[in-house]
């Protein structure tokens, strides 16, 4: 045993006195040795990689040229978009649930015993985008950005931060202007948005989610939308350059850097679906609250609605485009003119109408006084009415509701407000009523019809359009809801699943 050990001892030595040699005669390392067999991965710089082993793509000069272009509209244009800042107080009476119910004897026995609870008071902000439009601090943006507020500040590309005060706005159109005490500012430039086509660039620029400066790029989706029940006046602009919350209120630009639109709306279920107001819709608004402080417009005084075949075939005519009247209202314009319910606008001021937006827009560009010449069918003739037109009453039930339709595609009903002749009518006083209803359409199969005021949406109050259509859309396919109607003075409910 002793002899083994001996010779193991021998052999360390001599195979430590080999490795010693080596380092001594010829510079080996045995750590280095021992490094290089266990480890075969190897330093990487990734400047050295040799060129022939990377993917390089070489663009086109067309395509380089479109992205140069894209560069030198956000250079141009993103020191004149600014960022809104909005704080509002609000008064919010605090949460009391009385153990027996919202019975009122009960309720007013415990109110007035324990007292009411004092309103509690807490700030809301929200964010919103803008855009300069003069040297000396005009700034354009949307309403619902501004509505409300106590306080608006305003924080420019380079930092700097100014309070704001509100010129004036228009919620039909959901524009406002405000004003910074600043001077040699860069205001951005307005295009023709007339000559859009679909197809083109389009750019928004904004602050989504309070991201000061960003751009997104898209093209113009479609032109003429209406009855989304966003807005009074709707002629949006359709685009999928992202829009997204913080973006209301900037600019939509064309590929030369010039606004073309407004950002204002999106459809939440829908991705790539922004909306933007036309330029030449909001420029003589915005004229108006810098000049005169308020809107004021043209008004006929008539409530209208789409041609559709179904519609002209019963009337015994053939055209295939123009407005019924389905109201004239008292003392109005039209009826000074002589127009009656029934009449259908084919066109005005030799322009020809094939949808309520276009008409609704003619005559809110003309000016108070101006003169329309509608080219019209009564009685399967057609003759020439001109309409000498007013300033639009302050009487919303009369001026506003007159004009407002939707049309939802999934009932397959084009709807309107109730107005103030209306209430005469119906026992119900909220809700909207049905114009027309499509032939095969989803409304059709459960029975509903045009004149049916529909109260609410899975007892849920419908007040107006535009709440009718929000109530609608935070459903999803296939949802079964049911509908409260009145027809006749007869309340009944309707259910149906949503296609």
């Amino acid at each position: 045993m002793g002899g083994v050990v001996k010779k193991l001892v021998v052999i360390i030595i001599i195979v430590f006195g080999v490795f010693l040699g080596l380092k001594y005669v010829i510079g080996f390392n045995i750590n280095d040795y021992f490094k290089k067999i266990t480890s075969s991965k190897e330093e990487v710089v990734l400047d050295k990689i040799s060129p022939q082993q990377t993917v390089t793509i070489k663009p086109s000069e067309q395509i380089l040229s479109v992205q140069e272009s894209f560069e030198k509209v956000a250079e141009a244009t993103l020191p004149s978009v600014v960022n809104i800042y909005t704080e509002q107080r609000v008064k919010v009476n605090p949460r009391f649930d009385f153990p027996f119910g919202d019975n009122p004897l009960f309720r007013d026995f415990f109110r007035d015993f324990f007292g009411t609870p004092k309103q509690r008071e807490y700030k809301s902000t929200s964010l919103g985008s803008g855009f300069i439009i003069t040297e000396n601090g005009y700034i354009v943006t949307n309403d619902h950005v501004i509505k409300n507020a106590d306080s608006i500040s305003v924080k420019m590309s380079d930092k700097r931060t100014f309070k704001a005060t509100l010129v004036g706005s228009d919620p039909k159109t959901d524009v406002a202007v405000i004003k910074i005490d600043a001077k040699d500012l860069k205001p951005l430039k307005f295009g023709d948005s007339s000559a859009l086509k679909i197809g083109q660039w389009a750019i928004a620029v904004g602050n989504p989610f309070g991201l000061n400066g960003t751009l997104t790029v898209g093209v113009i989706s479609a032109k003429g939308r209406s009855g989304l029940g966003i807005e009074t006046y709707e002629d949006f602009i359709q685009t999928d350059a992202s829009i997204n919350p913080g973006n209301s209120g900037g600019p939509l630009l064309n590929i030369y850097g010039e606004v073309i639109g407004i950002n204002t709306a999106i459809i939440a279920s829908g991705q790539g679906i922004g909306f933007a107001i036309p330029a030449n819709m909001a420029k003589p608004i915005i004229e108006q609250i810098i000049n005169k402080g308020k809107v004021e417009r043209s008004w006929m005084g008539v409530g209208i609605q789409d041609m559709t075949p179904e519609l002209a075939k019963s009337m015994g005519i053939k055209i295939d485009h123009g407005v019924v009247i389905n109201k004239i209202y008292s003392k109005s314009p039209a009826e000074k003119a002589g127009l009656k319910e029934g009449d259908i606008i084919i066109k005005c001021n030799n322009e020809s109408i094939t949808t309520s937006s276009e008409l609704q827009k003619i005559v809110m560009n003309s000016k108070v006084g101006a003169e329309l010449k509608l080219t019209i069918i009564r009685d399967g003739k057609e003759m020439t009415v001109k309409v000498i037109t007013e300033k639009m009453p302050e009487d919303e039930s009369i001026a506003k509701d007159s004009l407002q339709q939707l049309k939802d595609q999934r009932l397959g009903v084009t709807v309107r407000n109730l107005n103030q002749d209306d209430l005469e009518n119906f026992n119900h006083k909220n809700g909207v009523i049905i114009v027309e209803v499509e032939n095969g359409s989803l409304a059709e199969t459960v029975g509903l019809a045009e004149g049916d005021l529909i109260i609410s949406v899975n007892k849920r109050p419908v007040k107006n359009i535009k709440e009718f259509s929000a109530i609608l859309k935070s459903f999803a396919k296939g949802s079964i809801i049911n509908l409260m109607v009145e027809r006749e003075g007869d309340t009944f409910f309707v259910a149906l699943r949503l296609n």
